[in-house]
């Protein structure tokens, strides 16, 4: 696989992806909620492009002294690839740099991949919300302390 380039997601990127979330993407939200969060000053939103294609993206809120990950979502076609790991490696980048002590994040509890992946990095649970999403699946709160 070519390189991955990571940038700040803009406007212009979000209506690029705007076409194909339903389709080429899962486990995100939804289209207004990513809009009104990309223009959150409290937010952070990066992209991954592979040969000047949109991949993936992933995104954090600033809350004090913590980072909270919201998403980390990768095309369907391009999954198991190391994307994901590439996103998440930047939001811990961007959460030292900004000198927060602690990264939280929430996860279904069926997302086994997303859990190895977070755990891969360092997150340990820390909580459970029970039938959290769609009133069914369990969240496990994970957290990385940052030094």
């Amino acid at each position: 696989m070519n390189e991955i380039i990571i940038s700040k997601m803009t406007l212009s990127d979000f209506n690029t992806l705007s076409d194909i979330l339903i389709p080429d993407f899962d486990d995100f939200w939804n289209e207004n909620i990513l809009k009104s969060e990309l223009q959150n000053p409290f937010s952070t939103y990066i992209i991954a492009k592979l040969e000047n294609k949109i991949v993936g993206f992933a995104g954090m809120i600033d809350t004090i002294d913590q980072m909270e990950i919201t998403n980390i979502v990768v095309k369907k076609d391009y999954r198991k690839n190391g994307i994901g790991n590439i996103l998440l490696n930047k939001l811990i980048s961007l959460a030292k740099g900004n000198k927060k002590t602690e990264i939280i994040l929430e996860v279904n509890e069926n997302n086994i991949s997303a859990i190895k992946l977070y755990e891969k990095n360092g997150f340990k649970k820390c909580g459970l919300r029970k039938r959290y999403y769609n009133n069914t699946d369990n969240a496990i709160i994970m957290n990385l302390k940052i030094n």
